[in-house]
């Protein structure tokens, strides 16, 4: 069985798909879309399925989006500092302009990751 096959958790998180079907959109534009960037769907356009269930559902994707960017900071500034022999003025000027070309697709992506843990995966769903 394949990682990123349909009806896997993470196929859905990285494709950023419903964790329910696994065929609808969770937000409205692409990944790169600066026009309304933070938009998501209300329900799944396929299954139905509520994307904010309660007020607050999301706070926990705040958690993992901090995680995932600290690590990845804490790496980038080793890789920068360290590895290429930048200095740290140099490091983490780039770590700054990397931060912000990679906002939306990491708020997207907790997001997607957050949702993906708390919804199962019901093949053959049909909007109601």
């Amino acid at each position: 069985m394949s990682l990123l096959k349909k009806g896997t958790k993470a196929y859905s998180m990285i494709k950023m798909k419903c964790p329910r079907c696994n065929e609808g959109d969770l937000f409205k534009t692409a990944t790169y879309s600066f026009k309304l960037p933070f938009e998501m769907y209300d329900r799944c356009p396929v299954c139905n399925q509520n994307y904010l269930p309660e007020p607050g559902f999301y706070y926990g994707a705040m958690f993992i989006s901090y995680i995932i960017w600290g690590w990845m900071c804490l790496a980038m500034a080793g890789l920068f500092i360290w590895g290429m022999g930048m200095s740290v003025n140099g490091g983490f000027a780039l770590i700054l302009l990397i931060s912000a070309v990679f906002f939306v697709w990491l708020f997207r992506f907790s997001r997607s990751i957050w949702i993906s843990i708390n919804v199962k995966y019901k093949p053959n769903q049909k909007q109601r």
